[in-house]
Parts: C-alpha cells; sequence; structure tokens
C-alpha cells in the first residue's frame, strides 16, 4: 500500500516520501498519528509542492540544526519524575517530559516526536535521549532524572 509520508517517521522517510508499507501499519500507526496520507494522482502534486518547498529550506534549516545541536548538547536537562524510595520511576519518562524539561531550562522548543529514547527511562539518575533535527543532525540529550 503506497502512503505519502506528512512528517518524518525514524526508519521510514521524511515529510514527502511516498513509501510502500504494509495495510495494518498505515491504518493502525500512520494515519492514526497523522504522520502519513493515502497515495492518489492528486496526492502526487502535493508531494511535489512538499518537495520543492524542503528544497528550499534545506540549507537554512541544515545550518539553524547544527546550531541547535551545539546548544542541546551543552545543555543539562533536569526532568522531575514521581519516584519511589528505591529510586525507581512511578511509570518512564516520556518524550513529551523531555521537551517540556527543555523548553523550561532555556533550551529551543522541539517536537517531540523528534525525541528517540534507545531505553525506556525508568530510574532516577543519569540518562541519554536522541534528537532528529534535521535528516543529516542528530543530537544527544545528557538528562538528569531527579525524584520529585
Amino acid at each position: 500500500m503506497k502512503v505519502i509520508l506528512t512528517h518524518e517517521v525514524s526508519g521510514l522517510g521524511t515529510a514527502g516520501d511516498v513509501v510502500d508499507v504494509k495495510p495494518g501499519y498505515a491504518r493502525n500507526f500512520l494515519y492514526r498519528r497523522g504522520l502519513a496520507t493515502a497515495w492518489t494522482k492528486g496526492g502526487q502534486k502535493q508531494v511535489d509542492a512538499i518537495a520543492a518547498s524542503k528544497a528550499a529550506r534545506a540549507v537554512k534549516s541544515l545550518e539553524e540544526a547544527r546550531s541547535i545541536k551545539g546548544n542541546l548538547e551543552a545543555q543539562q536537562v533536569t526532568v522531575t519524575a514521581h519516584a519511589g524510595d528505591s529510586g525507581r520511576l512511578f511509570g518512564a519518562v516520556t518524550s513529551k517530559e523531555i521537551a517540556e524539561a527543555v523548553a523550561a531550562g532555556g533550551g529551543p522548543a522541539i517536537d517531540r516526536r523528534t525525541i528517540e529514547i534507545p531505553t525506556p527511562i525508568k530510574s532516577v539518575g543519569p540518562a541519554r535521549a536522541q534528537v532528529r533535527l534535521h535528516p543529516e543532525v542528530q543530537a544527544t540529550l545528557t538528562l538528569e532524572v531527579v525524584a520529585g
């Protein structure tokens, strides 16, 4: 089944790409999260418009992404979460909480969908997360999870 990606999807493609996926993945994941639309002939015109605008912004956004990467990697982000006496969290730290902590710490506003947490953060202490700022630029966030 062909779909048009409207946002970047890790391991699949970037906005404007036409990809072939299984119908269940498209229905249950991509469409429900607003990450893709069904491919049609009229949709192809939309793909061409997205590609043209992406080419115009590519160089500017690459330089901007590199400067944001430097700011993010230099910043120590503190995330407050509910934890028990042993330091184990009630639940896990989410990408939304990380995005809010970056903004609260004076960092740039980043979209929660661009944050990737390699392993679930379920305890108090240091942790790391990846932020996809551009297809060519990926920043590593240093997190400090504290009980609150």
